[in-house]
């Protein structure tokens, strides 16, 4: 569940992601009231039945909730901001476009999003899903220069190209240092994690959300200083 709002006196108006149909909104009758409450929280996974006179309708959901997060968000400041602003993220995606793997990935990451020392790596992960799903992937398995497959240790502030140590030396000052984890799912270290939020920042901003107007919301930035935070904590 992405987002509750209320709608008149005692109704909500829930946005899901779904498996199939993607980012769908639909009315939930009765979603004022104290019952549903513990349901219709953002980051809880439900089962869910939509019925419509028409197919462009929004509709009427019928919810169940499968997984409750709610408490965990809460609890942990970096889940509630990750879980914010990767929300936030997929409103760049039409609504009722069907993006599975998205689907698949943001359920795993919410899962294991209590853990701070593997929050800020599951986030760089989904903006560099959310790129591909968007049409910006980037190239991290071939030199951009060379062709080449290995010693790739760079990646291009242009082109979003992987790029080998000999080809990238002049150059490695304007460059991106390339986390090996990208490209291998290694465990990184904290700084591997900066450096690929860098990567991923970059490329949103410019290639999906500049040309849209848009910029970050305050939610990212809150999650990476709060999630420093906690890793930090978890580590002394």
């Amino acid at each position: 569940m992405l987002g509750v709002r209320r709608h008149g006196e005692g109704n909500a108006i829930v946005e899901l992601l779904t498996r199939q149909r993607g980012r769908h909104l639909g009315m939930v009758r009765g979603g004022g009231s104290r019952r549903l409450a513990p349901v219709l929280q953002p980051g809880n996974s439900v089962s869910a039945t939509w019925r419509a006179r028409l197919d462009e309708h929004m509709g009427n959901y019928a919810l169940e909730a499968s997984v409750v997060r709610a408490g965990l968000l809460m609890e942990a400041p970096h889940a509630a901001f990750g879980f914010t602003h990767m929300a936030q993220l997929l409103h760049l995606l039409p609504e009722r476009d069907p993006h599975e793997e998205l689907f698949v990935t943001l359920g795993a990451i919410l899962d294991a999003f209590g853990e701070a020392d593997s929050a800020g790596m599951l986030v760089a992960r989904f903006e560099l899903a959310m790129l591909s799903e968007l049409g910006f992937g980037l190239e991290l398995e071939t030199c951009a220069a060379t062709g080449r497959r290995d010693d790739l240790i760079y990646v291009s502030p242009k082109s979003g190209r992987a790029v080998c140590r000999e080809a990238g030396a002049p150059y490695k000052d304007r460059l991106f240092p390339l986390p090996p984890f990208l490209r291998t799912g290694a465990p990184p270290a904290m700084d591997d994690v900066e450096s690929a939020l860098a990567i991923t920042g970059h490329f949103l901003l410019v290639r999906a959300l500049e040309p849209r107007g848009l910029g970050f919301s305050e939610a990212r930035a809150a999650f990476i200083a709060s999630w420093r935070r906690s890793a930090d904590h978890q580590r002394l």
